[in-house]
């Protein structure tokens, strides 16, 4: 290979974010870092305990310079967490609440941990205003339905990332809030005039870029107005005419996964990477899929789109130039990122929602009806001098976890749930999004007396069901009950002849039965299942 090719080589190789199964780097992707590769993301099969996560991402520095990322939003889209649940509740949640500065402390924690663990780019906060009520990919991973509100909680989330030394990436421009589509399985349509974009779609964005995000993850979207039928990801309307110009973005644009069905049932997983990068993409994120072989033919294919013109090598340096800019960055927050290190542990050693050893926190009180959040006009004093990750609540008993405080504000609480007697606890699966992934979600550590059934939906006995309660508390624990007919149709059984049934919706509180208790969550983490198994246990 001629220098000149080496050259081009390694300026294709690094825009790509590789990933690999294991929880040790592999050969392969130690070979391509030592020759340019632009970095990794990481996924919950490569995560266990985080010294385990510490030790593979100093290994990959060791071997290059690598843009180390992942998708750690909090809720139910957890890397950490992966195995266990996220000890932060979800966008939802903090949108429920809608206390900036809740979402920035919740948000530096978050960085804190990924500090700690050697990530430097968190592909968070989802900006994406959720308009699309049966939306099957974002729904708790929005702040909410009202643009102005996306906004200002999209600000303090970037400005708690990037206090503490992590890069920000914005997500999913220009929006797939409005979508009824999983671009994980095909391209969903945002069929609006441009106007209605810039007013809704666009303002949490335009916030973003205000705010200084130092990345902005594209949509694999069509925008008929804007894109035609085209991914927003592979359109240089979208992203250099629209993101580039008019917003006047001048950071790191990164595209979402190119092996999802969105790209590769469309121009495939090569021609996907070659087009985005010609549209204005810099850093592509690949996704799980791709292995070894998969890797080397993207880089052939964009050297090759370089040498026939389809793809000017000014626009590959271009994209190197901004990552060069972006590791620059991660060098100057250096010094923020071993404060926080040496500050505290954040949040909990063991992602299990609860606080650490010793610090119970006390409970809230049950009963408050009326749909009110509780302790709404808590918070009590930051503890940020002490540990990034808690705080005093105003309850007594210490400091708690930054995430339980956020989950026990959020979580509502309609109608009156008494005393448990001998609860039973029936657990409607939901089956798991893509982007979630199976996460383990639930109430059972925190309501050791029930016991705790998981049904699913189609299978369950409602008659066998309610014998089995007979005499005892009856708990219904659904997620996104509006987007799943057989789970309401169980629900309403169980309701129709149990009035007194306590209903737990641990999604986006859309449907609602006439049960005697409505508990909303905002979120599956563990922190909400916690706060909510607190209301009916004080």
């Amino acid at each position: 290979m001629s220098h000149s090719d080496r050259g081009l080589r390694r300026l294709a190789a690094g825009t790509l974010l590789a990933a690999f199964e294991g929880t040790t780097a592999p050969a392969w992707v130690l070979r391509e870092l030592e020759n340019g590769l632009g970095g990794v993301t990481l996924f919950g099969f490569n995560v266990t305990e985080p010294d385990a996560l510490a030790e593979l991402t100093a290994s990959l520095r060791a071997a290059g310079d690598p843009v180390v990322s992942l998708d750690e939003e909090g809720g139910d889209v957890t890397r950490l967490a992966y195995h266990v649940g996220s000890p932060y509740p979800g966008n939802a949640a903090l949108g429920a609440v809608d206390d900036p500065d809740l979402t920035r402390r919740v948000y530096r924690a978050i960085g804190a941990e990924l500090v700690a663990c050697g990530v430097n780019l968190d592909m968070a906060p989802d900006a994406d205003v959720n308009t699309a009520a049966d939306n099957p990919v974002i729904g708790t991973r929005a702040f909410g339905d009202d643009p102005e509100l996306v906004a200002r909680h999209t600000v303090a989330a970037v400005e708690g990332l990037q206090a503490v030394g992590v890069a920000a990436c914005v997500k999913h421009f220009p929006g797939h809030g409005a979508t009824t589509v999983d671009s994980h399985l095909d391209v969903p349509f945002v069929d609006v005039p441009l106007d209605v974009l810039r007013a809704r779609e666009l303002a949490p964005f335009r916030a973003a870029v205000a705010a200084g995000t130092k990345s902005i993850m594209t949509a694999h979207v069509a925008v008929p107005a804007l894109t035609g039928d085209r991914p927003a990801t592979l359109s240089s309307a979208a992203l250099t005419g629209l993101l580039r110009g008019e917003l006047g973005y001048r950071g790191v644009v990164i595209s979402d996964a190119l092996d999802m069905q969105a790209i590769t049932d469309g121009v495939g997983l090569a021609e996907g990477a070659v087009q985005s990068l010609a549209a204005g993409a810099d850093l592509l994120c690949l996704g799980p899929k791709p292995g070894p072989e998969d890797v080397a033919g993207i880089i052939e294919a964009i050297m090759a789109a370089a040498r026939e013109g389809r793809l000017p090598v000014e626009r590959l340096e271009e994209a190197a130039a901004r990552t060069t800019a972006l590791r620059t960055w991660f060098g100057t927050r250096a010094g923020a990122a071993r404060a926080v290190r040496s500050a505290a542990a954040p949040e909990s050693g063991h992602g299990d929602g609860t606080p650490p050893a010793g610090q119970n926190g006390g409970t809230p009180r049950a009963g408050q009806g009326g749909g009110t959040p509780q302790n709404a006009q808590g918070g009590g004093t930051s503890q940020d001098g002490q540990g990034v990750g808690t705080l005093e609540d105003g309850r007594g008993g210490g400091p708690v976890s930054i995430g339980l405080h956020a989950a026990r504000r959020a979580v509502r609480l309609d109608g009156s749930a008494g005393p448990l007697t001998d609860p039973l606890v029936v657990e409607v699966d939901t089956p798991p999004t893509i982007a979630v992934g199976d996460v383990p979600w639930g109430v059972a550590p925190w309501l050791p007396q029930a016991e705790v059934l998981r049904v699913r939906p189609a299978d369950a006995d409602a008659d066998a069901l309610l014998e089995r309660a007979t005499g005892r508390s009856l708990v219904v624990i659904v997620k996104d009950a509006h987007r799943y007919a057989d789970s309401r149709a169980l629900v309403s059984a169980l309701v129709a002849a149990r009035p007194d049934t306590i209903v737990v919706e641990m999604g986006l509180p859309v449907w609602r039965p006439g049960s005697a208790a409505y508990i909303a969550t905002y979120g599956a983490a563990r922190a909400n299942a916690q706060a909510a198994m607190e209301l009916l246990t004080a």
